[in-house]
């Protein structure tokens, strides 16, 4: 079971091997074992890895579980707290990710040295039915499926320019004279939700001529002098080649965070939740 579950998490029977510190060939063969005794294959195993079967995802949520206890019992009986271990990822969208998760979330994988925390800030949505991450960060709240929601803040985004840009255009006075800059958008048969079409809220379009997919990237775009742009207040921040301009016109959206109702009780994935939900509210000030 040990050697399932980190299959399962290092997505390769090599690293999973290397984790548990045994010979690769070992785990493959008692992986096999496993599966002839449930009568199922629970892995895909493939040349770039692997990834669990329909089975697999049943198995391991019934496997989370059987650890789960473990522990507990191993904590009830020994009067002591087990230390946190295994993987947890994280899917986030790019902006929230890469520039308030990144530089604050490692800490926590410093604390548990069997804890390993993936980050992965992407501009996409990610299965938590399917395991493609344990926890999401979302902009909407899911409406189906067994998932368990929680706001994390309201965040402000704005109208950006950079110095350079602004030396050679002035700054525009008012939303209808957006259409004589330059503008830098989003890519938007790319969005993981149509809520980050952030202009929706106060404009009938946004006629960009250079489009990026990720917030990040249309925040150094911006920032070099590409044209007006949209971006997160709390990423803009501070940062001096970025000039806020229109800002009596605010648009307002909300982080969720959302797991699986199957891993309300896994102690790692609590943990992680945990500390996301202490550093937004530690720095809530800089969302608004």
């Amino acid at each position: 079971m040990r050697i399932f579950l980190s299959v399962a998490r290092a997505g390769q029977i090599l690293a999973a091997a290397r984790r548990l510190e045994l010979n690769h060939a070992t785990v493959g063969r008692r992986l096999t074992a496993l599966e002839e005794r449930i009568g199922a294959r629970l892995v895909d195993r493939r040349p770039n890895g692997c990834e669990l079967t329909a089975e697999g995802q049943i198995f391991r949520r019934h496997a989370e579980a059987m650890e789960e206890a473990m522990n507990a019992g191993r904590s009830e009986v020994g009067g002591a707290d087990i230390s946190l271990s295994g993987t947890v990822r994280i899917g986030a969208p790019d902006g929230f990710g890469t520039a308030f998760l990144a530089p604050r979330l490692w800490r926590l994988a410093e604390q548990h040295e069997q804890l390993t925390v993936q980050l992965v800030p992407v501009p996409r949505a990610f299965s938590l039915s399917r395991r493609e991450a344990d926890i999401a960060i979302t902009v909407e709240r899911p409406s189906a499926g067994r998932l368990v929601a929680a706001k994390l803040c309201d965040y402000r985004l704005g109208f950006y320019a950079s110095p350079a840009y602004l030396a050679q255009r002035p700054a525009p006075q008012s939303l209808a004279e957006l259409e004589s800059h330059d503008l830098v958008g989003a890519v938007e048969d790319l969005l993981a939700s149509p809520r980050l079409a952030y202009y929706s809220d106060i404009l009938p379009q946004w006629p960009s001529h250079f489009e990026v997919s990720s917030a990040i990237g249309q925040t150094e775009a911006v920032a070099a002098g590409a044209g007006i742009g949209i971006l997160h207040g709390f990423v803009a921040k501070g940062r001096e080649d970025l000039v806020p301009i229109l800002t009596d016109e605010t648009i307002w959206r909300t982080y969720w965070l959302v797991y699986h109702e199957s891993a309300r009780d896994v102690r790692r994935v609590a943990a992680v939740t945990d500390f996301i939900h202490s550093a937004v509210e530690a720095e809530r000030a800089l969302f608004v």
